[in-house]
């Protein structure tokens, strides 16, 4: 049985991104979710509300009207639905997720627009960081923080936690650790703080959390 991807959000109960089989089955792509499910306008746009070129981080927005299914307002409070969702951008829906598109039009989700960081006024995600330290052979957890700093505005910091057992220099990883960052995200990401640390703060639900 193929394993089918897909992203949604409690507010839209249904899918927002997803591999239709029953309509059309998509070339899968690692990491995506495929394209957007028919009766979602799904755009990425900068801080400006100008959609981006492909490739390019921005916020993930629906443009509306949503379809059905999907909430029309907050129990109680029409206005804090209003202000939630839909005064980011006129016309929109926000997500609150940040991501892009593909030349395809596939679609990446890479984190919340809140672990989106500047640096150098390029907009990079943490989530890609954190798969890209998380991929290392002695990294168990780890989590990427922006940071101030007074030339770039932010700087990544990557915090992890090492699998048991580890005792290797812990400078000698976290060597290895900048230059996987650099060969796979490139040297616009400046990332070359890490800390090892014992554990990592958590939410109720155990995910790995970081305060700015």
């Amino acid at each position: 049985m193929p394993v089918i991807d897909h992203w949604w959000q409690t507010e839209t109960g249904w899918a927002i991104a997803a591999n239709c089989l029953g309509i059309e089955p998509l070339t899968v792509k690692p990491g995506s979710p495929t394209k957007a499910v028919p009766g979602y306008d799904v755009r990425v746009l900068d801080e400006g509300g100008h959609e981006v070129p492909a490739g390019t981080i921005g916020r993930i927005m629906i443009r509306l009207p949503m379809p059905p299914g999907c909430l029309p307002t907050l129990w109680n409070n029409d206005a804090r639905f209003e202000s939630s969702y839909l005064k980011a951008e006129p016309g929109y829906y926000l997500t609150g997720d940040a991501g892009y598109k593909d030349d395809d039009g596939y679609l990446y989700i890479m984190s919340r627009i809140d672990d989106i960081i500047n640096v150098a006024g390029h907009r990079l995600s943490t989530g890609a960081m954190e798969e890209v330290l998380a991929s290392h052979k002695d990294v168990a957890e780890c989590a990427v923080i922006g940071v101030a700093d007074q030339l770039k505005g932010e700087l990544p910091l990557g915090l992890v936690v090492l699998k048991a057992g580890v005792n290797r220099d812990q400078a000698d990883i976290a060597k290895e650790l900048v230059k996987l960052v650099r060969d796979q995200i490139g040297p616009v990401a400046a990332f070359k703080l890490v800390a090892v640390v014992d554990r990592l703060p958590k939410t109720r639900s155990a995910r790995s959390c970081g305060a700015r």
